[in-house]
């Protein structure tokens, strides 16, 4: 039996109508990330290519964020209020410091808890010294640094986004390592660690980036990114692609303290 043309060109295009408008409803929009880099105390001078890595790791994440930047007082102010917070998913501190100045430090604490995500690379741990909420939110405090020196990174998650990317279980980096407080195995997830300390090169298990919940919310941290090279380097960039992704809730990673006993390294 055969069929008219007509009706079956308009069968087709129909088909293909429906299949666009499933596409697009499948489509989701990108997720809004504000990336802060006011500070209040020393100012690196990578934070400028932290601006632009992060903007290229959204144009290179296939569409699952954006970036907004918060730079000033003003920026801060406007773009972390309890009200402009729930505009965004997830906000990153690269290389903060000091006291910012958000309207409402609970208020950005709770956010996050209620299920949004926080990164922090670097001087993250030098800002909001004595607020006892961000520092256990983050997971830790820089207490100090030494020279810049050549660390062994080991890797404490070969599966996690943001550390699948090691191929092998440790690799060396030139950077500035800092040194924590107010840390505790037992709360975080480790992810990269030292085996020595950087400078005494006393034996122990020291961190160097590591995630955790808080609340419903997930934190990301990487003590790295002083130097440009890092930020530039296609591995750290990876490595802070992962935890973000994780920190959106767009990566599967798993959380939780490992239950393995550590030894501790003594700061």
């Amino acid at each position: 039996m055969s069929y008219p043309l007509l009706p079956l060109l308009a069968l087709t295009a129909l088909l293909g109508a429906f299949a666009s408008v499933a596409a697009n409803a499948e489509a989701k929009p990108p997720k809004r990330v504000l990336v802060v880099t006011l500070t209040k105390g020393y100012r690196h001078d990578s934070i400028p290519v932290a601006e632009a890595t992060l903007l290229t790791l959204a144009d290179e994440s296939g569409g699952k964020f954006s970036v907004d930047y918060a730079r000033t007082d003003e920026d801060v102010q406007n773009k972390m209020t309890a009200v402009a917070l729930k505009g965004y998913d997830a906000v990153v501190f690269a290389n903060t410091t000091g006291e910012l100045p958000i309207p409402d430090r609970d208020a950005f604490i709770a956010w996050v808890r209620e299920g949004h995500g926080f990164v922090g690379a670097h001087a993250a741990s030098d800002t909001f010294h004595g607020y006892d909420p961000y520092i256990r939110m983050l997971g830790g405090e820089f207490k100090t640094h030494g020279p810049q020196v050549t660390v062994t990174c080991v890797v404490d998650d070969a599966k996690h986004p943001a550390t699948k990317l090691f191929e092998q279980p440790a690799f060396d980096v030139y950077e500035e390592i800092y040194e924590f407080k107010n840390f505790d195995w037992k709360r975080v997830h480790g992810l990269l660690r030292m085996d020595a300390h950087p400078q005494t090169k006393a034996p122990g298990e020291y961190p160097l980036a590591w995630c955790r919940r808080e609340g419903k919310g997930r934190v990301f941290y990487t003590a790295l990114g002083h130097r440009d090279e890092v930020w530039q380097s296609p591995w750290f960039r990876e490595h802070l692609l992962g935890g973000l992704l994780w920190a959106l809730g767009n990566a599967k990673g798993d959380d939780k303290p490992q239950t393995r006993a550590r030894v501790a390294g003594q700061f």
